[in-house]
């Protein structure tokens, strides 16, 4: 039908209906638009780039013509917006029933990119209109713009992690270790509360770390404690690798009891980082090696 109808003045109707303040009356049931002359150009033309629409002319003098469009409303309603259905009423809204050239109730008529594409007359079953619909959708795939994209909703937050956060804010690492603790006590897999709980273990530990411990470890390299916090202090100011070469080394001079220490901490930092991280994975390879 491309080209053999002539939408147009449909098109300035609405223009200058839209000019002198009428509502577009524009409604809706499912995925079946009700199409009026005021709302025709938004609703068939202007969507029509970017969807198939499929244009139902229906009367309520042929109830054949109201359940063919319930029909193909529900078929639209499964394909999940790749397109939509139009209903128009010809008996309120003649001109458009004219554009089209109506002869018959009802008349489908697809309408892409502002065009008619495809058409017929008179009732069909639902499996020849899913036929027709398919055809119709096939021969426009990938040349319109598609539907527009909704952003997903956000999900509410979760009242047990705003309250643990609150607590961090105001510097109760206690607090909000016992908040997340209480979370995962009540969901072992919670991952994001495992991973905060060893954040906030980390903070409230280096908080307690003199500014000049590197310092301190450096001069006496068998310190146990003092090489510990020099290693949170060094994770602290974004040097994890040398905070992890500091562990590595101790444990490759210690035995027994400071050793294990010495690893526990040093597991304990890994699991603060992405495990695929460079700079982690070098380090593992460097604990291998000198616990074998």
């Amino acid at each position: 039908m491309s080209g053999a109808v002539d939408l147009s003045a449909l098109k300035e109707r609405a223009e200058a209906a839209a000019a002198g303040g009428r509502s577009a009356g524009s409604a809706g049931s499912g995925t079946a638009i009700v199409v009026t002359e005021e709302n025709f150009e938004s609703e068939v033309l202007q969507r029509s780039n970017q969807v198939p629409v499929v244009v139902a002319l229906v009367s309520p003098r042929s109830p054949a013509s109201l359940e063919l469009a319930d029909t193909l409303a529900r078929l639209a309603a499964t394909d999940g917006g790749s397109w939509v259905v139009a209903r128009i009423e010809v008996d309120q809204n003649v001109r458009i029933a004219q554009a089209f050239g109506v002869q018959a109730i009802p008349t489908v008529v697809a309408v892409a990119a502002g065009q008619p594409l495809a058409d017929f007359e008179g009732v069909q079953s639902e499996a020849q209109l899913r036929q027709w619909v398919d055809a119709v959708v096939g021969a426009v795939a990938g040349k319109l713009a598609g539907a527009p994209q909704t952003e997903p909703a956000e999900e509410p937050e979760d009242p047990r992690f705003t309250a643990a956060e609150a607590a961090l804010d105001r510097g109760d690492y206690a607090g909000a270790a016992a908040a997340y603790q209480q979370i995962v006590d009540t969901e072992p897999g919670n991952a994001e509360a495992k991973a905060a709980l060893r954040q906030v273990g980390f903070l409230a530990r280096v908080r307690e770390v003199e500014s000049d411990t590197v310092a301190v470890a450096d001069a006496d390299p068998d310190n146990l404690d003092a090489q510990l916090a020099a290693a949170d202090l060094e994770v602290f100011k974004q040097q994890p690798a040398a905070a992890f070469d500091r562990l590595i080394g101790l444990i490759g001079r210690t035995a027994g009891a400071e050793r294990t220490t010495a690893r526990t901490r040093l597991l304990e930092l890994f699991e603060l980082f992405d495990p695929a991280e460079p700079f982690v994975v070098a380090a593992r390879r460097k604990l291998a090696s000198a616990l074998y």
